[in-house]
């Protein structure tokens, strides 16, 4: 990685700033974060040129790294009634056999290909706790520990999700034995946060907030005496309403649906982050919209799963805040995940361009500049072009016919819904470059890493 905590200047022809394009924009960074920013600036022959379109990167607000060891093998149907369920059958036999050591190799390379793709900060909701036989290991963060250091090979930033995992169901229902790895009580959970917040200090990128795997995995009391015991954690991350059976389930334990009883018995602001939220009345659209909180969601992932189509125009009507998260990392494409967003509403719909707004009418730019907002909420980040940002940036190729024909108000769409191959060249983050001509300086090394791990986890080699 290059670049160094002293002050110096990037310049890019073509800007996309919170006001929109501008033209020859001069970037000052100080350690790590943009200092001054000019547009129709003439730079010093000291600034660095970037050769392509600029644009902020996104946080990804949610991530399983180690799920991305699986990622293309469940697509064999076993069951005429497939769903989220099997799938989770599959999950767990993966879980079984990874190590911490194998669990940084994934980690590592997943980072990697998140930062080539336009990521610069990962919500990491972790909860692979424990050794292969649910006990925990000396240190309580040592699983915790390889994600830190597979963000810090990588240069990406991390916003550690340690997780509370009690619960098989709905009313405290003991866990299952494929659950073992995960499982913490709340004293235990409150130790790991510490040991976590200890470690996560000493990296500058980094952030750490509390994370309750679903309403079926804890109880309302575990989640009260967890928030009153870290009151100073600014985020809080959850599962909610993924699968039809999830609501169903809840209802029939306390006549609530989960965003309902999570609203109304524990409270939602601007801290949370609800993963999912695909199945809502509107009574929940308007209460997650009212509150501030973001919907963390996963399109690719949800697809995959079978999940169904989270209500975004309806939320967008009642200007929701949302967020775009990898998840279980079949697609590692932040393309990917807002045009299947955006695809998504229009085939329930029958109608096309159904995510914009008065104030934006171009669906690439809106969808972009929600990802964005959002990610940094749920994130606990500031990302974007402008001052007292973290200095994180990507620059796309102007080789590409699309791009270097475009005018710069149709750049943004363009690339969301006319390009496959990846455009993004160059990746910044707090200053340093990270990515090269679409590549990773250990990308080689990473790979063959993975290879050995996906042999022997996948294939017992």
């Amino acid at each position: 990685m290059t670049g160094n905590s002293h002050s110096h200047t990037v310049f890019a022809e073509r800007a996309w700033l919170s006001s929109g394009w501008q033209r020859n924009v001069l970037l000052t960074i100080e350690h790590g974060q943009i200092t001054a920013l000019e547009t129709d600036a003439t730079p010093s022959s000291s600034a660095k040129r970037l050769n392509g379109p600029l644009l902020p990167t996104i946080a990804n607000v949610h991530s399983h790294a180690f799920q991305r060891v699986m990622a293309g093998m469940a697509e064999v149907s076993l069951n005429p009634n497939d769903s989220f369920w099997s799938w989770r059958d599959l999950m767990y036999k993966i879980v079984a056999k990874l190590s911490p050591e194998q669990a940084r190799v994934i980690a590592t390379a997943l980072y990697i290909d998140m930062l080539k793709a336009g990521y610069s900060q990962v919500g990491e909701f972790h909860y692979l706790h424990h050794d292969v036989a649910g006990k925990a290991y000396a240190s309580r963060a040592e699983m915790s520990q390889q994600l830190i250091d597979a963000a810090d090979a990588s240069g990406l930033g991390l916003t550690l999700l340690p997780v509370l995992y009690s619960h098989s169901g709905f009313g405290g229902q003991a866990p299952n034995a494929g659950q073992a790895r995960f499982i913490h009580s709340v004293d235990s959970y409150l130790d790991l946060q510490r040991e976590c917040q200890t470690r996560i200090k000493a990296a500058p990128l980094n952030q750490l907030g509390i994370c309750f795997h679903s309403l079926r995995a804890v109880t309302e009391s575990q989640m009260r005496t967890v928030l009153d015991e870290l009151p100073n954690r600014s985020l809080v991350h959850i599962h909610i309403a993924e699968q039809q059976k999830e609501v169903n389930d809840c209802i029939d334990w306390c006549g609530q649906r989960p965003v309902e009883w999570l609203e109304r018995n524990i409270g939602l602001d601007k801290r949370w982050c609800l993963v999912h939220a695909t199945h809502l009345n509107q009574d929940e659209v308007r209460a997650i919209a009212n509150s501030g909180a973001v919907v963390g969601l996963c399109p690719t992932t949800e697809a995959n799963l079978g999940d169904g189509i989270f209500p975004a125009v309806d939320y967008a009507n009642v200007q929701g805040r949302w967020a775009i998260g990898s998840d279980s990392h079949v697609s590692l494409s932040l393309v990917e995940e807002l045009r299947t967003l955006e695809y998504g509403q229009r085939l329930r719909d029958q109608q096309r361009n159904r995510l914009y707004d008065a104030q934006q009418h171009r669906i690439g730019d809106h969808l972009f500049s929600n990802a964005l907002i959002g990610g940094n909420q749920a994130c606990g980040v500031t990302l974007g072009l402008e001052v007292g940002a973290r200095a994180d940036f990507m620059v796309l190729d102007e080789s590409h016919p699309f791009i270097a024909a475009s005018q710069d108000s149709d750049i943004l769409n363009r690339w969301l819904f006319a390009c496959n191959e990846n455009l993004i060249k160059d990746v910044f983050v707090a200053g340093k470059q990270v990515i090269f001509d679409g590549h990773h300086p250990l990308e080689h090394e990473s790979r063959q890493a993975l290879t050995e791990v996906i042999k022997r986890v996948i294939y017992d080699l």
